[in-house]
């Protein structure tokens, strides 16, 4: 596991076509629930940094669903799935990239509390293939993954509101 606040470990699994993305962050895992669930805070750090994020749909809770369309100088992608179950310290969840809608990943979120204000993110994302997998991998994903978690790491340390 990758220590540093500022960096996650990105692996893909050697069994399956699942992608491993873990982080620790300074605090609670209530906290990081908030900031995935809560379309307001979600916008403001979900990545890459060069996109804008506006929320077209989102329903957070089991059974719910979801649509973001992110931008970048007149150029749109739009994401969407389903919450297939939203438990206490748990996500999961269907995600889509339109822009591929028959590449379909079940990911899942877990938020493991540490001790001392910091919390573990495991996200495992179980895509259709290993050619899927890769694919993602080879795509420059963790450069939005990092952006992304070091805006939430912002985010969370000037409180939320």
């Amino acid at each position: 596991m990758n220590t540093k606040l500022t960096e996650a470990s990105i692996e893909a699994d050697a069994e399956v076509p699942m992608i491993h993305i873990r982080r620790d962050f300074k605090a609670t895992p209530e906290q990081l629930m908030r900031c995935h669930l809560d379309p307001e805070l979600f916008v403001r750090w979900i990545g890459p940094s060069n996109l804008s994020t506006r929320i077209d749909y989102w329903d957070a809770k089991s059974g719910g669903s979801w649509r973001y369309i992110a931008s970048r100088d007149g150029e749109e992608f739009a994401f969407h799935g389903c919450f297939h179950a939203v438990e206490p310290n748990k996500i999961v969840q269907t995600f889509t990239w339109e822009g591929q809608p028959d590449d379909v990943s079940l990911e899942t979120l877990e938020f493991t509390d540490l001790g001392n204000g910091m919390t573990r993110l495991h996200a495992r994302s179980l895509c259709d293939s290993f050619a899927g997998r890769d694919s993602w991998m080879s795509s420059g994903m963790e450069s939005g993954v990092n952006e992304g978690y070091a805006e939430l790491e912002r985010l969370l340390g000037n409180g939320l509101s």
